[in-house]
């Protein structure tokens, strides 16, 4: 990360590449909420941050105020376009391209990938059962979301790299870094069309060849739509889980009392699972406010971008009871993880499967668990948050 002014007023200079809101955002979130509940820079060109939970659901509904032609806060204006369909598509564009989405990412659909999911988790614990450490990030969570979504999208496994350098070319260094937007969006099209490519010529039971079959209206996708939505299931398929993995089980190794009663009592889980998607939400939005318009009280001009912090609504006091507070046994939970809105994220089936068996498989080889040094864990850049660095002891 490049060198940046520090931030001396969060209400009015906010930065959300500032190391102290990277390591550690949920203190500054509620400050706010208590002080300015709706943030704004000029850094970016211009950012408004609310942090209550009504303000950013009324926003996340309203379409025609703010558009999701633009998803990502960036220092300069995009150097190239890169519509990913249907998550920078706005009505009426956008259910066509969702709804051509959907039976691939239906719960039946997801279930059929658990067997192949168990297997991925326990073939990588494999590699460092019976050791005294491993880094759960790096040998374990980013490794599930790359090999499931290049199943599912008929890519090999062994390009896992490439696509994780994706990730990072086009979630992080992007925002900062006008070429390496540009090179990856052209590294992913070239890589994508050729695929594609194949598809026509031998189709293939995967995704690639269901878009390529795929219709809206009666007429087939264009390249454009296709590339697009092939990076958006890539980029989005491995990011988010991948973050909310490494979130999962960096809790689980700080929180002893958690860890041991999920071991004793695996029904639990799937209620588990849900508070740590509250807790600790990966992923932040942005809007293009495309008028002047209020929301909450609060003016919002034309032209800037609103960051949609879906963990900051997750952590609204007024919403959650002990919103702060982890309780893996918490009835009421409608959370907004995975977003608000028509954008509600369409994989959400296939993220919640790959945590829980990722968690499940973990706790069911290695029980004990603990951080290494909480010092030593390092959290990603930008829109989606999760531990990059997560040494563990085992056992």
């Amino acid at each position: 990360m490049s060198i940046r002014p520090p931030v001396d007023d969060w209400a009015t200079d906010f930065d959300h590449l500032d190391p102290r809101w990277i390591e550690d955002p949920f203190p500054i979130w509620t400050e706010l909420r208590r002080s300015c509940p709706v943030a704004h820079t000029d850094r970016f060109q211009g950012v408004y941050l609310p942090t209550r939970y009504k303000d950013i659901r009324e926003i996340a509904y309203d379409t025609e105020a703010f558009s999701s032609r633009r998803v990502q806060v960036r220092a300069t204006p995009p150097p190239v376009k890169s519509p990913a369909p249907p998550i920078t598509s706005d009505p009426p564009h956008h259910r066509p391209a969702r709804m051509v989405l959907l039976p691939p990412f239906t719960p039946a659909a997801v279930d059929k990938l658990i067997p192949e999911t168990q297997a991925i988790c326990n073939e990588l614990i494999d590699q460092f059962a019976g050791k005294d450490q491993c880094d759960a990030a790096v040998d374990y969570a980013q490794h599930i979301p790359v090999r499931v979504i290049a199943q599912m999208l008929g890519l090999p496994a062994s390009d896992g790299e490439k696509f994780r350098e994706w990730v990072h070319g086009l979630i992080e260094a992007a925002v900062l870094d006008d070429e390496a937007m540009v090179r990856t969006l052209a590294e992913m099209n070239a890589y994508f069309l050729e695929q594609v490519q194949r598809r026509r010529e031998t189709p293939a039971d995967d995704l690639i060849s269901y878009l390529v079959a795929a219709r809206i209206n009666g007429e087939p996708l264009t390249d454009n739509h296709i590339l697009g939505t092939l990076r958006l299931l890539l980029i989005a398929g491995i990011d988010t889980t991948w973050s909310g993995i490494g979130a999962c089980l960096w809790h689980l190794a700080r929180t002893t009392e958690d860890r041991r009663r999920l071991v004793a009592e695996p029904t639990l889980m799937p209620t588990a699972i849900e508070e740590l998607l509250r807790a600790y939400s990966p992923v932040t939005m942005a809007r293009l406010i495309t008028r002047d318009t209020i929301v909450g009280g609060c003016p919002y001009k034309a032209g800037q971008m609103v960051l949609l912090s879906f963990p900051a609504a997750n952590r609204d006091p007024a919403m959650f009871s002990d919103a702060d507070r982890v309780v893996i046994d918490r009835k009421e939970n409608r959370h907004a993880a995975f977003g608000l809105g028509i954008h509600r994220c369409i994989g959400s089936n296939l993220a919640r499967t790959e945590l829980t068996v990722a968690v499940e498989e973990f706790l069911k080889r290695i029980p004990e668990f603990r951080l290494v040094d909480p010092e030593a864990v390092r959290w990603s850049e930008g829109a989606v948050r999760g531990p990059r660095v997560l040494p563990l002891w085992l056992g």
